[in-house]
């Protein structure tokens, strides 16, 4: 990526930043965008609320454009466990019921699940990871007749495993079942065609590769989906014409805007635009491309040092994560601390150490975190 990319992002001044699959620092532009709406409101109160109300839906344009869906298929909300929690709280559950997903899900595709297994007696079936990797075969195996939702990332957080959306969206539609993809760890690097995925419902949110504020959770409703859930969360906004405050038995819209109770966070939305317009001007196959890259050359330099890959490296399923292990047993934490000290940035997930760059990244962050990494 070229210099003027990498220029909007103060944090590259200081760190090797490839901590991306965590939280990735906001462009400059963005956190002006944001501290802009702020001195609007200070200065004019509500006088300019029209245009709160249109960035917020620039914004949803444009990650509807990422996803290949219409923008009133795109609600906000606070983060992707809203968007998921929703889903699981909006459908009537039945005994003999289950839901398919994998077990080493992040908590928030995993906790609402949970709940429903609890408190309905809903079968929850998890299947195992094998090697860094989801056995499809193995996943498609445990859906049945009676499965309700199946629920994946599309790239999982601790390996980064990269999920063949469109043959699971295949075998959940099947069957009849929603498929429910968290996003997170894919939007923003990678790009989707949710309908040709058979994607029902897609949950992330704004603070990761989307280089954004943290509070803009992300929900994509189907219009099939819409039409088998109620919405979970509502307000004065959910409804068709939300300032007709006479009419309080007025129905809910009929799309994923009923999703969407009340007021957000307008400065929020205003740094969100500012980075998905950057990103949307790169473009999201070069980005791909370009991490793949990156990641390769993370994968070729761990090993050398003597690290294990964890992270499958197959065609069509590697991505912008790698995880890694030590052979000699050294604790993912201490090494987490030990590259934080020198000023290299990456995360310890479990006994994986997980390294994420991201499109602002080039190869010398690559080789700064190479030559601090131990033996």
């Amino acid at each position: 990526m070229n210099s003027e990319i990498r220029s909007l992002f103060p944090a590259l001044d200081t760190f090797a930043y490839l901590n991306s699959a965590a939280v990735s620092p906001p462009p400059q532009p963005a956190v002006d965008a944001v501290i802009s709406q702020l001195r609007d409101v200070s200065s004019n109160g509500s006088e300019n609320y029209p245009l709160w109300v249109e960035k917020k839906d620039r914004a949803r344009k444009l990650v509807s454009e990422m996803l290949n869906v219409r923008p009133e298929n795109i609600a906000f909300m606070r983060n992707t466990s809203d968007g998921i929690a929703s889903v699981a709280a909006g459908l009537v559950w039945n005994a003999g019921d289950n839901i398919v997903s994998f077990e080493k899900e992040f908590p928030a595709n995993y906790y609402a699940w949970r709940q429903v297994r609890d408190r309905f007696g809903v079968e929850l079936r998890l299947c195992p990871e094998r090697e860094g990797r989801i056995d499809l075969d193995e996943f498609i195996g445990m859906i049945d007749s009676k499965t309700r939702v199946v629920a994946i990332s599309a790239v999982q957080y601790a390996s980064g495993f990269r999920t063949d959306l469109e043959r699971l969206g295949r075998a959940a539609r099947s069957v009849g079942a929603l498929f429910v993809v968290d996003i997170i760890q894919g939007l923003g690097a990678m790009g989707f065609d949710l309908p040709a995925q058979y994607v029902d419902v897609a949950a992330g949110a704004s603070h990761k590769w989307l280089c954004a504020p943290e509070g803009c959770g992300i929900v994509y409703v189907s219009d099939r989906a819409r039409n088998m859930l109620e919405p979970a969360f509502v307000g004065w906004i959910s409804v068709e014409t939300p300032w007709d405050f006479a009419d309080l038995e007025q129905p809910f819209r009929p799309n994923a805007l009923a999703w969407e109770s009340g007021t957000g966070p307008s400065s929020l939305f205003y740094g969100l635009e500012a980075s998905l317009n950057i990103i949307s001007e790169v473009g999201l196959a070069k980005i791909d491309k370009y991490l793949l890259g990156l990641s390769d050359q993370v994968c070729d330099a761990s090993r050398r040092k003597g690290y294990t890959i964890v992270s499958s490296r197959v065609p069509g399923e590697a991505s912008a994560i790698v995880s890694i292990k030590s052979a000699r047993g050294v604790d993912a934490a201490d090494l987490y601390r030990d590259l934080r000290d020198v000023g290299v940035i990456v995360s310890a997930r479990g006994d994986r150490l997980r390294i994420s760059p991201h499109f602002f990244n080039i190869e010398s962050d690559i080789e700064r975190f190479v030559e601090a990494l131990p033996e």
